[in-house]
């Protein structure tokens, strides 16, 4: 019998294999992406010490997006992200796609962060 792995799984190799090399420091923290069926979340993360300095999510405002599941609440997330870490003065990110392929919400999401400021 062939064994079936799932997409999830497939991801979670890729990610393994671009965790190899992406780090996040104090200087430049990573930013990491993580989508659901449902929602987009960012976190930017000191993988020194194992810290989340900062969050957005679909989660959050849910009330200002038509949808919490397409390009334009990717995009809002990373706007929000961009701006919540520019408060915290964090100006440079390593990205961490998380597995994902660059394209669609994935893409809109840095494309957004990167119009609000964040450098990567």
């Amino acid at each position: 019998m062939i064994k079936k792995v799932s997409r999830n799984e497939n991801r979670k190799k890729r990610h393994a294999r671009i965790r190899k090399k992406v780090f996040g420091t104090p200087e430049r923290p990573r930013l990491n992406v993580f989508r659901s069926g449902k929602h987009i979340y960012a976190q930017i993360i000191d993988d020194t010490v194992g810290h989340t300095l900062v969050a957005a999510s679909t989660l959050e405002n849910r009330e200002n997006l038509a949808s919490t599941k397409n390009k334009e609440a990717a995009r809002y997330v990373g706007e929000a992200i961009a701006k919540k870490a520019l408060e915290k003065g964090i100006k440079q990110v390593v990205f961490d796609r998380g597995g994902y392929l660059y394209h669609g919400r994935i893409k809109e999401l840095a494309d957004a962060a990167r119009e609000a400021g964040l450098e990567f």
